[in-house]
């Protein structure tokens, strides 16, 4: 299934926290998002900042000024995409095994937290949310991607700021063409939360039901994830293409795993042990120096 978004359809999604991140923002400034745009209510917004935080403030102001200033200029020229498939899979261990449209069984390797927990938390692993191959019962599993029409992110390529401006944005907009997309999915196409009635903002907080870890998240760590997932989705459809070391083009690009269990969470995989790194380069078929490379963050 490939959906296709017109920006002004994803626009309400964006999360515009990150998008002050990647400017060096703190996440009080993205406050800005929540005011009129009107003199008296900036300068009551900024009244809430200390005086040497002012400044920031101010840039603040004019940062998202530009940002939507851009959205609407290009709006109507540019759109997202968003490639999805609902898999019958089943996990094994640490593996999961999903079975493609032809009935062939492909293996997603995944790596489990080693780290000790000081309050005696589980180990987890994202298997761990997917019905065991075990019980004879097939579970269902989400394979996702979306990107940003390619055109948009050669824009401004003589002005270095607005260039950035426009990189910057593009991220979001792939995302918030998932999160919409995601919404969709979990109320229709799935239809494992059909009554769910949530705001935007529950959205970006998080409430629904499930998860969407990204290869590239703390959860899935692994980049070259990224050649598993196109084996299923074919991201050429959408117009992805992948570099030899799994990175994504167009830049503003996501894929990853979409997951209905009620007691799914995001965390972070963090540190693993040579025993680990060994044992997934077993199961991913590679060669332990590959693997290395592609989670040297998370050695110890």
């Amino acid at each position: 299934m490939i959906i296709t978004y017109k920006l002004h359809e994803i626009a309400p999604y964006i999360n515009w926290i990150y998008f002050f991140h990647a400017w060096g923002f703190q996440p009080r400034f993205a406050t800005v998002v929540n005011i009129h745009n009107c003199n008296a209510c900036q300068n009551s917004w900024l009244s809430t900042f200390p005086k040497e935080e002012q400044g920031k403030a101010i840039e603040a102001i004019q940062l998202f000024k530009e940002a939507n200033s851009l959205l609407s200029t290009i709006s109507a020229k540019y759109c997202a995409s968003v490639l999805f498939h609902l898999y019958e899979t089943n996990s094994d261990g640490d593996n999961l095994i999903i079975k493609n449209e032809l009935g062939k069984s492909i293996t997603l390797p995944l790596l489990r937290q080693q780290t000790t927990h000081t309050d005696g938390q589980p180990f987890l692993c994202l298997s761990d949310f997917i019905r065991p191959l075990s019980s004879g019962i097939p579970d269902k599993i989400g394979i996702f991607a979306s990107c940003i029409n390619t055109k948009m992110e050669q824009l401004h390529e003589q002005d270095l700021y607005k260039r950035l401006l426009v990189q910057t944005l593009a991220d979001r907009l792939a995302e918030a063409a998932t999160e919409k997309a995601h919404e969709y999915i979990r109320k229709e196409v799935w239809g494992y939360a059909p009554e769910e009635n949530l705001s935007i903002t529950d959205l970006l907080a998080e409430k629904y039901q499930g998860i969407r870890p990204a290869v590239g998240y703390p959860s899935l760590p692994d980049q070259s994830v990224c050649f598993l997932l196109d084996k299923l989705l074919d991201m050429k459809q959408i117009g992805i293409t992948l570099t030899e070391n799994g990175a994504m083009h167009p830049h503003a690009s996501v894929c990853g795993l979409m997951l209905a269990h009620p007691a799914a969470r995001y965390f972070a995989v963090g540190k693993i042990g040579e025993d680990q790194l060994e044992d997934y380069a077993r199961r991913r078929e590679k060669s332990v120096k590959d693997m290395r490379k592609f989670l040297a963050q998370n050695l110890q």
